[in-house]
């Protein structure tokens, strides 16, 4: 199921070992207007580069009652936005995010963590510029309630992590100084079909 999603797009099916409670999962509609993924990177000490990107999909399933789900977020890497034309242009080159060649970066989790009735993080797969390596995002909050507006269910949270960018072989300025550390996040709302 596709669907504009942040934090990052999210579903692959989740094995549990019986019908039962596969059937169970809810497939969730990403509301476009409460999605989205963003980074974050210190720049030389004095101040935050932030942005985030535009055209995120992917879908969702959650079985509240089991405590269990599955994500998967596509981002296109050529929607990001700084807010300077310039600095954007320059995160699309092969320099950094290299959208020509790697149009999508992708998380896809299939077990969501919990303590008691909290959601603490989502262990999942990161694919950036053709590389795979697991992530594991905080969950800062997470909550369902009954949306008035959807008439129906909404999921939804915010999620960050800390990632060495230079894993996924984004090595641009780090010999100079630049950080490799990069906080990415993802906030996302889904409503129960």
């Amino acid at each position: 199921m596709k669907i504009r999603t942040f934090s990052l797009a999210l579903v692959t099916a989740l094995a549990f070992g019986s019908t039962v409670a596969q059937a169970a999962l809810a497939d969730y509609r990403i509301d476009l207007d409460h999605t989205y993924a963003s980074f974050a990177i210190d720049h030389n000490g004095a101040s935050i580069n932030r942005a985030r990107f535009g055209d995120v999909t992917g879908s969702v399933r959650f079985d509240k009652e089991a405590k269990a789900g599955t994500i998967d977020i596509v981002v296109q890497t050529a929607s990001v936005y700084s807010g300077s034309k310039g600095f954007d242009e320059h995160l699309r080159t092969a320099d950094l995010f290299d959208s020509a060649r790697h149009p999508t970066m992708r998380f896809v989790s299939d077990r969501l963590v919990f303590e008691g009735d909290r959601l603490v993080e989502v262990p999942g797969q990161l694919t950036l510029l053709g590389q795979t390596h697991p992530v594991t995002l905080k969950a800062l909050q997470f909550r369902c309630y009954p949306n008035q507006r959807a008439k129906t269910e909404a999921c939804g949270g915010d999620f960050e992590a800390v990632i060495d960018r230079t894993q996924w072989g984004m090595d641009y300025l780090v010999k100079v100084g630049m950080p490799k550390m990069v906080r990415i996040g993802a906030t996302f709302e889904g409503f129960k079909q």
